[in-house]
Formats: structure tokens, C-alpha cells, sequence
């Protein structure tokens, strides 16, 4: 690492001007590229103070040997310079977006001769028309299917071309009108031609003249009286019509715009695009790119819109995004000057763009979710996040089973915490605890950490001592395993799949250890969850925290955290068990608040069930007009006798109940329904 001191440019020698700046490491290699509306002012706040700095910045700094910087006369020029370096030397600290997969788009080769339609994927060539992505071959093929009815444009490769050419006869869709057959002469190039550009106008929302024409063509062959002709041209509109059917409406006919959203955490982003035409969706495509280091929505909006649209011919005249870019200005320069028109940059605030952004954010938040499952599904990847996991941690032997606790609460009230367990990499939902906090009040997650530790390892040694051996993970005389329901303590784990004690036959709740606990949380809750295990006399047992906001990593009694690697497979790990135990304890509290809050006065009331509560809130109205009521209204209600009525109204004024009144009378209440 080096000292950023050792190479910080001379005080006075960088300009205020705007421009683009380069860090190098010591071997010359770019690995950060950087612009500024004042070079003087960004450079200095790498070197002002490096302590302010985020920690992916100062490694960022510490790995750089040198800068250099390029000035530059407007922003505009500063961005398409900053994009061409960073295409150039791709520096390993600069965001880069990535496609989750390879996306088919609709080509038409309007550079050949005789133009062809086509599934084409990878880079796009000069000379050809581009429609879409979109997210299946098969979608495009359905499509094109439809609309060679009515623009039989040549679908065949050059082979294919060339060998019916030399037979002298069509293949098999020149034969059955699919295809105007250029190959044996049916139509000129020019002909052929002019059907390949109405079929690009077609797919690019001039859609209305065409259907206008073929009605009018077929008005006129009805009069003439040429019916088959007529027939033929209604179905050539169902085609057209079952074509746009396919592409649905979400906007006005006028709407030309490109939707963009992202889903985020602190190590990655995923972004969803939805390309609108003449008021349809007609592609969508996705990427996922690795947060190397700390940028805002903002930041990812404009590192995507250089990215994205510097090299593109399609530039629609407006882009809808979640968060403007820091120089709006200047981006919308830039991609008017692409587009060779305007181009608006907005965020919309209501209406039906506003919803449709919305729809884009949940396909991010989908296509994140995914990515991050494929990679935590595979083995080799599994395997590496936990040998990281052991050598920055300093363990004797791999995290093969991790226990991470989170505790929930709102402003100290129904306060849960959590337990989700990974072994081996992967989620055991059949393990997961529920905990309810009991001896702490108020907002306190030190002590509810302290608690929940305590309670689970009470249990794991009562299990133990009742065995006469410690559990150990893979013990192969654990016996089988069976469906396991809810503990008295921690309540209903999220699956069925529990080890089972051979005497009782009952699920053991408690009954393997951890290899590493992991606390969300810092330093006083590593320590809270340390101390629980302390006195408790469990010492073979490593215990972690992770600190939210930069990802830290905390021992027990230890002043500094420690840093896994930014893209490294045991940050994704750690980050992602976290994230569970968090969604699993948001859940439980939610569910606690839930009933909490929907609890009534009637649910003390001896001998009141369910359907009886409910038919007096409905006839009353409100349990205000419920305890107004006298008995002899309450008994008005269907299903209620005069002794539940008085039991009733006595609970609800805080009387005693009379004796064998609510009891005794549901049975007076069934006998009068019956008797109704």
C-alpha cells in the first residue's frame, strides 16, 4: 500500500478548469477514472484527509501510485472522455456494468441486397436495424411469424439463398406466401426492398396506415366481389392485430421513452430497462454491475446513461430514470448531441409513467434477487466464500454451519429477534427460530442480544447434558430427522425439516452448535453475545458482527474491524445471511404488531369466540357502541343469549362475569338460532 502523500500533486499545479483525471498503481495501470466540474477541488479531497474517506476509497488511494488529469473545455466533453478511458483501460474501481445474460433482439439487414429478418444477439453491426431486446428468442419468432403474412420478407441465410437461387425454386415459405421468394425473381430488389422498410416501420410504431390500408383493400375486393382476396386480406389485419397484441399499450401513441430502475445494496446493483415505442413496451433488458466503490443512485444513473447510450443509435427523445444524474445538464447535452435531437432527462412523480417506473424497479429487484441466488448456488463459489470467511477470521476450521441473530422492534415496542442458520452456504429454513424479547423493555438490542444468545445456548447445553455429549455438526450417529413444529420458546421455524430426539421422538429445537455466530451489529453487540456465551461456559465457539453501513466485520475485543474484499464470494456470504436474519425477524415483528394492534376487549371476554365477537362488532358497529349497549340490545344479536348478553356487557364494564353466564350461555344462545 502506498502512502497517498508520496504522490499528491504539488500544491498550485492543478487547475481549476474541468476535466478528467487518472489514477495509476505502481506498475502504470489505470485503475480509477474520475471527472470533475473543478479538478483542483476533487483532487484535493482525496488528499485533504484520508481518515474522512470511505474505506473503498482509501483503498482505492493507497493502491494508486500516481495521478495525472486531462483538462477539458466543457462537462459535456468531460463525460465522453471520461466514457472512452473508461472503456479503454476498464480500471478495476470504476462501477462497469455487466449483462445478466445475452439479450436476442429483432435484426433486419437492411446492408444486404435483399434485406432479411433475423434473431440476432451479441454486438450490433453498421447497417442494420435493431428492434427490441427482448427477453426470449421465441417471443421475436412469434412475432415475425405474424408478420410475414403480410411483409414476406426473405428469413433464409445466405446458404439457403444462394442454393434455392441454383434450384431455381422457393423453399417452403415462398410456397405457402410466407415469403415473397427474391431467390427465383417473384419480386425485384426494389420490391423487396420496400417491404423490408414497411416491416421496420411496422416494428417501429407506424402501425395504424398499414391496418388503415388492408381494411380499405378489403372494402374494395368485397364490392368487386373477389371474396377469396377479401378473406385473405381480413386475416392478413387479425395477424397484424395479434402481432400488437403482443406488445402491450402502457402509454399514448406519441410516447417514445426509455424506463430505467435499479435495485441496490452495499456491494451491488441491478438495473432494469424497458424500451417504450409509440406508446408499447417493445424490449426489455437487465444488467448487474459490482459497487466497487461508494456511489449514490445518482452516481449509478449517470455511469449507466454513458455507458449505455454513448455508442447507441437509439436514444429516444426522453429517459425516465429514479434519480437525475449530478450533472443533469451536461448528460442531456451529451445524448441530445447522440441523438441529434433533444433529449429529456426526468423523474416522474405521479401518473401512469410513474407507475410503469415502478413495475421497472420490481423486474431490478427480481433480477437482483436472482443473481444472487445463482451465485450462491454454486459449489466452488460456496466453498471459496467460506475458506475467506475462516482466513479472515482467523478460524480453526470452516463456518460449515453459521447462526446469525438480528432483533426488530418499533421505537421499543414488540420487540422479536431472529435466528436463520446457513450450513454449507445455504439457507436452512427448517432451523430458523423466532424468539420474543421477555426481560428487556424498551429499545435496547444489547441486552436483547445478550438475552437471545443466552436462551438458545441454555437450550443447546440442556440438549447436550440430556444426551451426555456434545452435538457435533455431521455427527453421523444423529439418527434421522422428521417434521419438527413450534417451540414453546422461539416459536414456528420457516420449514419442517428438524433433527429428532431417538427417545421422545420430538424435534431437538437446540440441538447443534454453530461454528460462528454472527450478531448484526457492531461492537457492543459482539461483545453483549460474547459475554452471554462467557457465562455460560461455551467457549468453543467463534462470534462475529457485521456493521451495516460499511460492511465491517467485529471480534470480541478488538479495536479494529476486519475488511473482507469488496467483490470477495465471503462478503456476499456474510452480507447475505445477515440480510436474511433481517428479513426473517422484520417479518416476525410485523406479525406480532399486526395482532397487537388488532387485539379487542372482547378477546377477554370467557366463552366469546371468534365468530361471536365478530357478529357484534358487525351489528354494533364499534366496540364504543358495543359497551353502551344494555344486555338486552346485546342479546339481539343472533347467536347470543341473555346470560352471554349479561356476561358480555359485565366483562366489558369491568364486572365480574356472572356464574355459568358466558359459559352456560352459548349453549342458550345455540338452542335459541335453532329454534329461530
Amino acid at each position: 500500500m502506498a502512502d497517498p502523500a508520496t504522490y499528491r500533486p504539488a500544491p498550485g499545479s492543478v487547475p481549476e478548469s474541468p476535466g478528467v483525471y487518472r489514477f495509476r498503481d505502481e506498475h502504470g495501470r489505470v485503475i480509477y477514472v474520475g471527472k470533475a466540474k473543478s479538478l483542483r477541488s476533487r483532487l484535493n479531497s482525496y488528499f485533504a484527509d484520508f481518515s474522512s474517506l470511505h474505506p473503498r476509497t482509501q483503498t482505492m488511494v493507497q493502491t494508486a501510485a500516481r495521478v495525472d488529469w486531462t483538462v477539458v473545455g466543457t462537462e459535456v466533453e468531460a463525460l465522453q472522455l471520461e466514457y472512452s478511458w473508461i472503456k479503454e483501460f476498464d480500471p478495476r474501481f470504476n462501477v462497469r456494468y455487466r449483462d445478466d445474460k445475452s439479450y436476442p433482439y429483432l435484426a433486419v439487414t437492411l446492408n444486404e441486397d435483399f434485406p432479411r429478418v433475423m434473431v440476432m444477439r451479441g454486438a450490433k453491426r453498421k447497417g442494420v436495424r435493431y428492434f427490441g431486446p427482448y427477453s426470449h428468442a421465441w417471443a421475436i419468432r412469434e412475432t415475425v411469424d405474424q408478420l410475414l403474412r403480410v411483409f414476406p420478407v426473405r428469413t433464409c441465410s445466405a446458404g439457403v439463398f444462394k442454393r434455392q437461387h441454383q434450384l431455381d425454386r422457393p423453399c417452403l415459405l415462398g410456397y405457402i406466401g410466407k415469403c415473397s421468394a427474391p431467390c427465383v425473381g417473384r419480386v425485384s430488389p426494389d420490391e423487396h426492398r420496400l417491404l423490408a422498410e414497411d416491416f421496420c416501420d411496422f416494428m417501429a410504431g407506424n402501425t395504424t396506415r398499414f391496418i388503415k390500408r388492408l381494411e380499405r383493400d378489403m372494402r374494395e375486393a368485397a364490392a368487386s366481389q373477389e371474396y377469396e382476396r377479401a378473406a385473405r386480406l381480413r386475416d392478413d389485419i387479425r395477424a397484424l392485430e395479434r402481432a400488437l397484441e403482443k406488445q402491450a399499450v402502457v402509454l399514448p401513441d406519441s410516447t417514445d421513452c426509455d424506463m430505467i430502475a435499479f435495485a441496490e445494496d452495499e456491494l451491488e446493483a441491478a438495473v432494469q430497462v424497458f424500451y417504450v415505442r409509440g406508446g408499447r413496451i417493445r424490449g426489455q433488458r437487465g444488467w448487474v454491475v459490482d459497487k466497487v466503490e461508494e456511489v449514490t443512485t445518482s452516481d449509478l444513473v449517470e455511469d449507466f446513461l454513458i455507458q449505455t447510450y454513448s455508442e447507441s443509435e437509439s436514444v429516444p427523445r426522453e429517459v425516465l430514470v429514479p434519480a437525475l444524474p449530478p450533472d443533469e445538464d451536461a448528460m442531456a447535452e451529451l445524448l441530445s448531441e447522440q441523438r441529434d435531437g433533444p433529449v429529456r432527462l426526468r423523474v416522474p412523480q405521479r401518473g401512469d409513467k410513474k407507475a410503469l417506473l415502478e413495475t421497472v424497479a420490481r423486474n431490478a429487484h427480481e433480477a437482483l434477487k436472482q443473481h444472487k441466488t445463482r451465485r450462491a448456488s454454486d459449489l466452488t463459489t460456496r466453498s471459496r466464500a467460506l475458506q475467506e470467511i475462516q482466513d479472515a477470521l482467523d478460524l480453526d476450521e470452516a463456518p460449515l454451519r453459521i447462526e446469525c441473530y438480528d432483533v426488530s422492534n418499533l421505537q421499543g415496542t414488540d420487540v422479536v429477534a431472529s435466528m436463520v442458520v446457513f450450513e454449507d452456504g445455504l439457507a436452512r429454513k427448517g432451523e430458523y427460530r423466532r424468539f420474543t424479547i421477555k426481560a428487556v423493555e424498551g429499545q435496547d438490542d444489547v441486552r436483547s442480544i445478550h438475552e437471545v444468545i443466552s436462551r438458545r445456548f441454555r437450550r443447546y447445553l440442556a440438549e447436550s447434558e440430556k444426551r451426555g455429549e456434545l452435538d457435533h455438526l455431521g455427527d453421523p450417529g444423529e439418527g434421522a430427522e422428521g417434521a419438527g413444529g413450534p417451540s414453546p420458546e422461539s416459536g414456528t421455524g420457516e420449514g419442517a425439516h428438524q433433527p429428532v430426539d431417538p427417545e421422545t421422538g420430538r424435534p431437538r429445537k437446540f440441538a447443534y452448535p454453530p461454528n460462528l455466530v454472527l450478531v448484526d451489529g457492531g461492537p457492543p453487540q459482539v461483545a453483549a453475545a460474547q459475554r452471554a456465551l462467557d457465562e455460560l461456559g461455551v467457549d468453543d465457539i467463534a462470534v462475529c458482527g457485521i456493521a451495516k453501513r460499511l460492511e465491517e466485520l467485529w471480534l470480541p475485543a478488538e479495536a479494529d474491524p476486519v475488511i473482507l474484499p469488496r467483490n470477495s464470494e465471503g462478503m456476499f456470504l456474510v452480507q447475505r445471511v445477515r440480510d436474511e436474519a433481517h428479513r426473517f425477524a422484520i417479518t416476525f415483528h410485523r406479525q406480532r404488531r399486526s395482532k397487537t394492534m388488532t387485539a379487542s376487549e372482547l378477546d377477554n371476554v370467557p366463552g366469546l369466540g371468534p365468530a361471536r365477537r365478530a357478529a357484534l362488532l358487525k351489528h354494533f358497529g364499534s366496540l364504543k357502541r358495543l359497551k353502551d349497549a344494555t344486555p338486552e340490545q346485546v342479546a339481539e344479536v343472533p347467536g347470543i343469549g341473555m346470560r352471554s348478553a349479561q356476561g358480555i356487557v359485565a366483562a366489558l364494564h369491568g364486572g365480574a362475569v356472572p356464574a355459568g353466564g358466558a359459559g352456560q350461555g352459548t349453549g342458550d344462545g345455540e338452542h335459541r338460532g335453532r329454534r329461530a
